[in-house]
């Protein structure tokens, strides 16, 4: 292979890596396409029927599907489990389906009990999965008494298939997929820096492409940060290289996240707290951003490209000196060494290209990337020492046992209550679906039970609800196409299918609409080879889905709701307790006291923030009609970021503390601290009782507070305390910023 064809190679492979973190997606289709085909091989080198090719297919997808788990024992004993619960529920399936009404009250104890499941964990929800998957597959085949023994091979076929395939074709292990995660980290890190050189060199009228770029890919960076964090107690080796990882991680996601803001700083004429992340749209800075002095931004760019290069190809990786020499340079600029004359703002941005080298270098070596240390100068074996010193006190500490909160029961556990809705939910859609079709009733249940998986409130059944009914219209014209393009050509038709079923798992965690629109495009299809295709049919599919979203949509908002506003509320407090926790334990042990877990804490803080953005959604949801409400959503959130970005920031500098050389206790900090905790206090008060008597405190800024509690002859600050400072001082503002959206008290301005 030439260069140049190993080059495009490279790049088309980082490509791929970026896009599909892990490479989840592909297994996931893959997996469930080739389990799909390889059951549809051998049912029909048995010469089984069109009837049973359809049900294997359904059972396959199923099969593969329900299995969540992340360890392959368990994900072995689940299968294994699942295929009697499989043939119990089409056994009963079968005998039920001549009896009207005993059939449709067994389907809604089963519906019940199905998503009751939930509450034992991953393998509740995959039996509970198969007992309606399976259920509803009999009712689409027509099972009868007489077709049982037939639809038991099936059954064994399809589980075996999925099982074959799972542990042997598609073979995947926790540290195999920990292992390309963290390559996705890598590739997305280097994405994030081209952004970022992009930003600099941006004129007038490309600036807002520009920084929205910076914004979307410190997104998607973030984004693996916390899949690598989900993946380290299966696929790490052990716990002490798990924490090694989950560090270094973290402090090249920061560095990078720090790079831009000092960028954005540079070009803007005011100053940026934050980039704003995930909120596509937010404004620029009210004064707009500045061109850069010409001889500094050709400094700059080259060296954010030795950066990018550096992630991309280390030094002692096929680089050679040159990329040594790059890697020595920029980490010069951690220690003021060869600073680039410059404006302060550029020599800022100079000093976060070298904090981020150094953090790709501690990547490089946490990764078990190829190191060569012959040509280090003082800088970068300053650099080595100080990585060694923090894996050294990594290994020596034990991670704490996580906080377990107290679990709400009976109908105030999500489980029952989902459980509850659902059963209700899909009593209506079978009385409107007999209605509609007293043969395919059972569409407008499978939408009702589909809207209530993985949501949460009201707001959010409403919007899958909806973006499934768009996804079934779509996928219904192209049904029709399709239909009379293949007719009755059998093989045709099931390839059609498996690449519908791929495409499908493929999409799935990008977009409901599009998932919504293959398996609708696909059953068109199957309805094909079970000869019962027509217009009226498919026509017939959309009036059962919009009749099972709005059932799911009744029982929501009337059966013990959980509304937007209520669920909102629960998990913004979450991330108030969890944004108190990260910053009172980061400024406990910068200021002298004892070290604390603080990247597990932090990550708790990034989990919660998550779930608050997707709860927000139907607030932010572009059909909204509420406007102002979408406004604010987006402020509170974009507010919020700022406050995770500085707590992270401080819990990554505290972090180095025992092993930093420039880095020293203040117990001074401890008084600049208590006014933000105070304030986040009042605020989670605020939310938890809106009657609440709370109110926040304002007064000088964080630095002054440091200097009025300390004693005459005592040094001010130093370069890394200032940091800390200008951290704790941005959030200080923009917790007291949380105030006005949320309608917390603000003290009288004195005359």
């Amino acid at each position: 292979m030439s260069a140049a064809e190993g080059s495009v190679w490279a790049r088309l492979r980082d490509r791929v890596t970026a896009s599909d973190p892990g490479l989840l997606r592909l297994a996931a289709g893959s997996r469930t396409a080739g389990s799909i085909a390889l059951t549809l091989a051998v049912l029909s080198a048995l010469q089984a029927p069109v009837t049973h090719l359809v049900a294997g297919a359904i059972a396959s997808m199923a099969a593969t599907f329900a299995i969540r788990e992340k360890v392959r024992s368990r994900q072995a004993v689940t299968l294994a489990l699942c295929l009697p619960v499989a043939l119990a529920s089409v056994s009963l399936g079968a005998l039920l389906n001549s009896r009207v009404v005993i059939g449709d009250v067994f389907f809604v104890v089963l519906i019940f009990c199905a998503v009751y499941a939930r509450r034992f964990g991953d393998r509740g929800n995959a039996l509970g999965l198969i007992g309606f998957q399976i259920y509803f597959m009999s009712l689409f085949v027509g099972a009868t008494v007489s077709t049982l023994p037939g639809l038991y091979l099936v059954l064994t076929v399809a589980f075996a298939s999925s099982a074959l395939v799972r542990f042997v074709i598609v073979y995947e292990t926790p540290a195999g997929i920990l292992e390309r995660l963290r390559e996705a980290f890598r590739v997305r890190l280097a994405q994030l820096v081209s952004a970022q050189l992009e930003l600099l060199d941006a004129g007038p009228d490309q600036v807002d492409k520009a920084l929205e770029s910076v914004r979307e890919r410190t997104a998607r960076l973030h984004e693996t940060a916390l899949m690598v964090q989900g993946r380290l107690q299966e696929g790490a080796a052990d716990e002490s290289v798990a924490r090694l990882v989950q560090r270094r991680i973290a402090g090249a996601e920061i560095a990078a996240e720090r790079l831009g803001l000092l960028l954005l700083n540079l070009r803007s004429s005011e100053r940026a707290d934050t980039l704003t992340l995930h909120l596509p749209g937010a404004p620029l800075p009210s004064a707009g951003l500045r061109p850069v002095r010409e001889e500094a931004t050709d400094t700059l760019r080259r060296d954010l490209q030795a950066l990018r290069m550096l992630v991309l190809r280390p030094a002692g990786a096929g680089g050679g000196t040159a990329m040594t020499h790059v890697r020595n340079r920029l980490l010069g600029y951690r220690d003021e060494e060869n600073l680039p004359p410059a404006p302060a703002a550029a020599q800022d941005v100079f000093r976060g290209i070298g904090e981020a080298a150094r953090a790709v270098l501690g990547l490089r070596v946490a990764l078990g990337g190829p190191q060569d240390e012959s040509d280090d100068s003082p800088a970068t074996a300053r650099s080595r020492e100080e990585l060694d010193a923090e894996d050294a006190a990594i290994e020596g500490t034990e991670a704490g046992e996580p906080e377990t909160e107290k679990a709400p029961s009976g109908l105030r556990r999500p489980t029952t209550r989902s459980a509850v809705q659902v059963a209700l939910g899909s009593s209506l859609a079978i009385v409107g679906g007999e209605f509609l079709s007293s043969q395919r009733w059972y569409w407008a249940v499978l939408t009702c039970w589909i809207v209530f998986i993985n949501t949460s409130s009201t707001g959010e059944i409403l919007v899958k609800g909806y973006r499934r009914l768009l996804g079934t219209v779509l996928g219904v014209v192209a049904g029709i196409v399709l239909a009379g393009l293949v007719g009755p050509h059998t093989w045709p038709a099931l390839g059609l299918v498996l690449v519908f079923v791929f495409a499908m798992f493929y999409t799935a965690p990008l977009s409901y609409t599009l998932m919504s629109f293959f398996v609708t495009a696909a059953l068109g299809l199957l309805y094909t080879l079970l000869h019962t295709y027509s217009l009226s049919v498919l026509l017939l599919r959309i009036e059962e889905t919009a009749l099972g979203a709005a059932c799911g949509i009744i029982a929501a908002a009337v059966v013990l709701p959980v509304h937007t506003d209520r669920r909102t509320d629960e998990l913004l407090v979450t991330v108030l307790d969890r944004l108190a926790d990260v910053t009172g334990a980061a400024v406990e042990q910068l200021s002298g006291g004892p070290g604390t877990d603080l990247l597990d804490q932090a990550r708790a803080l990034d989990q919660a923030l998550n779930d608050l953005r997707a709860a927000i959604q139907p607030l932010t949801h572009p059909i909204t009609p509420l406007r102002a409400r979408r406004n604010t959503a987006q402020y509170l959130l974009a507010l919020l970021e700022t406050c995770a970005y500085h707590a992270r920031s401080l819990a990554a500098t505290a972090e180095l503390l025992p092993t930093h050389p420039s880095i020293a206790a203040d117990p001074r900090l401890r008084r600049a601290c208590a006014r933000i905790t105070h304030n986040i206090a009042a605020l989670t008060a605020h939310v938890s009782d809106e009657h609440a008597d709370a109110e926040i405190e304002t007064g000088p800024s964080i630095a002054s507070l440091l200097e009025s509690g300390g004693s005459p002859g005592t040094p001010r600050y130093g370069r890394i305390t200032d940091r800390v400072l200008r951290h704790l001082q941005r959030l200080d503002e923009s917790v007291v910023g949380l105030a006005r959206p949320l309608g917390v008290r603000l003290p009288t301005p004195k005359r």
